[in-house]
């Protein structure tokens, strides 16, 4: 089988299943054209605020593609390239999809809250209280490594920090031209798309290199800022414009396969075991994570998308479609190995990590159409570093919002300063995160994150499936996918708890122990509400 045959068919399954199966998780979800949206109905010009269809697509496709989809399918194509893809391809179509869509309509349906409300309506409030401090401890780990990844990656590609910087300022500057001066969206796109590309030379010619640890300090006061300042002025302008280096590298991507016409190297199968990460089942599924499905997405859908959607009927492009155009990510990541020989494989994987397998593949495809090898690995690693950012300042305003909601009050009491200050819940959730990175202790837990991340995918479907029974409407479509979310994250748990049992590492292992206690006590809440006359 041909690279090409794989890449064809893959999308058109993927076209099949936008243009077929989300119109039928549209009508089960009961969307209404015409429902006032909570960016409408609670509009306060910071966090919710109403944005047309393509800038929030651009948000929050920006939000969710970060390194993951790259990474995860690269490491699990250790297993061969065979049931990654088959994992990426229906997992993204029939699980990750499904997820991210019925966790933004379900948003939009409890005020734009997130599946911590939907939980606390639906499950009870002990639920509600063990998933937002579930969800705000996972985060801040996520914040504390994607701050020395990026710190790092900004030492090591210097052009990265420049064009960083720049962008940032050029999403100020789009974000006041759409909203404050009435720009026609066309032409401020058209004109960003062109000083994006100017602001990727000048970090070519103007390098910017400091120390890690300075980098450090200043992505903590950026995502500080970027937390409390309103969506509408850096966020999401930025995130829209962003997108447009994913475009730019999965068309060229696309076009140079086809181009290219590399033959297959790696082998579909290796191993049912590999020794460096486990058996196939249940790693493989962790392992690709977001290339599939992740609970990651269900925060930013049910966290900032929620408080920006126009209209609850753009939720199938932007819930459904996004996540779709993230698989196709993913498949282009695994396909970046399936030119590489075993060997070169695992020797580019040890010794540069997958990354820059990834960049360097593209680099390679991308040369086929003409252009450098050179400017097209550097292309790749720009563009991955910007989402890397991206979901940074990302998560941490999806903490402060799960800090806030941890402590808002029950039904009828009054709202604390915790619940209702941005700057506390921000200011927590940074220093947390900064401890974390600067200590270093994130190494000893980071292992745990991939399973964890599953674990909020199977703990959202499991709410959202209760919030439609509730209602009386079809949920079979998000059982099936919430079963097979527990079965993979709670025996990836079961594997934790008890090889680092075995290893001594029982630090590791109570989290994993604790974490499984703590979804099957959300779990026993559920089935109490279901058993509870609605």
């Amino acid at each position: 089988m041909h690279i090409i045959i794989i890449l064809s068919v893959s999308l058109i399954l993927f076209a099949l299943a936008y243009r077929f199966y989300s119109p039928l998780i549209a009508k089960w979800l009961g969307l209404e054209p015409d429902k006032f949206t909570p960016a409408h109905a609670m509009y306060d010009g910071i966090d919710y605020c109403p944005a047309k269809a393509p800038i929030l697509f651009g948000h929050h496709f920006a939000s969710i593609a970060g390194a993951a989809p790259i990474v995860g399918p690269i490491v699990a194509a250790a297993y061969g390239w065979g049931p990654v893809m088959l994992w990426i391809v229906l997992g993204g179509i029939f699980l990750g999809a499904v997820h991210d869509f019925s966790s933004l309509v379900a948003s939009t349906h409890h005020h734009g809250r997130s599946i911590g409300e939907v939980i606390n309506k639906h499950v009870g409030y002990l639920g509600k209280m063990l998933f937002l401090f579930f969800l705000w401890t996972t985060l801040v780990l996520l914040i504390a490594v994607f701050l020395v990844v990026v710190s790092k990656t900004f030492v090591s590609v210097p052009s990265a920090a420049t064009a960083s910087a720049l962008f940032m300022l050029l999403a100020v500057l789009f974000g006041l031209a759409i909203y404050r001066c009435r720009l026609q969206l066309g032409r401020a796109t058209l004109l960003g798309i062109v000083i994006l590309i100017a602001c990727m030379a000048a970090g070519w010619h103007w390098p910017l290199e400091l120390p890690a640890n300075w980098w450090l300090v200043i992505l903590l006061g950026y995502i500080f800022v970027a937390s409390v300042t309103p969506v509408w002025i850096l966020l999401q302008p930025r995130d829209y414009l962003n997108s447009f280096l994913l475009y730019a590298l999965l068309i060229a991507a696309i076009v140079g396969i086809f181009a290219a016409r590399a033959p297959i190297e790696f082998p579909l199968f290796t191993s049912w075991d590999v020794p460096e990460l486990g058996t196939l089942f249940p790693i493989l599924f962790v392992t690709v994570a977001c290339g599939a499905i992740s609970g990651y997405h269900s925060v930013v859908a049910s966290g900032t998308t929620a408080k920006q959607l126009d209209q609850e009927v753009h939720a199938r492009p932007i819930g459904y479609g996004a996540m779709l155009v993230e698989s196709l990510l993913a498949l282009l990541a695994l396909i970046t190995v399936m030119h590489l020989a075993p060997g070169d494989y695992a020797r580019t994987l040890h010794q540069s990590g997958p990354v820059a397998i990834f960049s360097n593949g593209i680099g390679t495809l991308i040369s086929s159409l003409g252009i450098s090898k050179a400017h097209g690995v550097n292309f790749a690693a720009l563009a991955v570093s910007a989402f890397v950012l991206t979901t940074l300042d990302t998560a941490t305003r999806l903490c402060r919002f799960a800090f806030q909601e941890f402590f808002a009050p029950r039904k009828g009491g009054r709202p604390s300063v915790l619940s209702r200050n941005r700057f506390i819940g921000t200011a927590v959730t940074v220093g947390a995160a900064a401890a974390l990175a600067f200590s270093g202790k994130w190494k000893a837990i980071w292992p745990i994150f991939g399973t964890a991340n599953q674990l909020l995918a199977a703990l959202a479907l499991l709410a959202v499936s209760v919030w439609l029974r509730h209602r009386g409407m079809k949920s079979t479509f998000l059982r099936i996918p919430m079963v097979i979310m527990f079965a993979i994250t709670l025996s990836a748990l079961g594997a934790i708890v008890y090889y680092n049992v075995i290893g001594a590492n029982y630090a590791l292992a109570a989290v994993g122990a604790a974490l499984f206690i703590l979804s099957m006590i959300v779990v026993a809440e559920a089935i109490k509400s279901v058993i509870r006359p609605v």
